[in-house]
């Protein structure tokens, strides 16, 4: 056996035991960035919508003047969005060309970004409204739990279920929520 077959050989052998190991990392990422588009309402539903959207549509839509600054015409999302609203706008101009080139070509010379980014969420709302909620939820979660001092593996379900008891607290109990708990004595 000569050098060049011992070390073609070797060769052969790290990159049959280093593939499964790529490949498995490869799976966790795109399996990790799945999980934070669904986290930020990025589904198939939104992106074939928002493929629809056309110069005409942002033209046509008509803000309520609120009198602010719109500013942010550096190319940059704008501040005056949520923290959640700014991660869903990066994540779905990454995702949506279409949507990316749209804004190249409306901001700044035809609209503000602050008026780009209202319409959009606007035309998007009843496609992320529950995704942004969740989210809410949840940062109301750590902020409780910080509060508290202890980490929780709650879920949202668990908060608004706490939001209910609050509410309702400080009403009487109606004849549903007295019965709800059992027979009282």
């Amino acid at each position: 056996m000569d050098v060049y077959s011992w070390v073609r050989r070797s060769v052969s052998k790290l990159k049959n035991t280093s593939l499964p190991s790529i490949n498995s990392h490869n799976s966790q990422v795109l399996i990790k960035e799945e999980e934070e588009l669904q986290l930020y309402g990025i589904t198939d539903q939104l992106i074939e919508f928002v493929k629809s959207f056309s110069i005409e549509t942002f033209n046509n839509f008509t803000l309520p003047d609120d009198g602010a600054d719109g500013g942010g015409s550096d190319g940059s999302i704008r501040k005056d969005l949520s923290d959640w609203q700014e991660k869903h706008a990066m994540l779905v101009l990454s995702k949506v060309k279409e949507l990316s080139q749209l804004r190249f070509r409306l901001c700044p010379r035809y609209l503000k970004e602050r008026e780009f980014w209202r319409i959009y969420f606007s035309l998007a709302r009843s496609y992320i409204i529950e995704y942004e909620l969740r989210a809410v939820r949840l940062e109301k979660l750590k902020n409780l739990s910080t509060e508290k001092g202890t980490v929780s593996n709650t879920s949202a379900y668990e908060v608004e279920m706490s939001e209910a008891k609050h509410s309702t607290s400080a009403e009487p109990a109606t004849y549903i929520e007295r019965n709800l708990d059992g027979p009282q004595s």
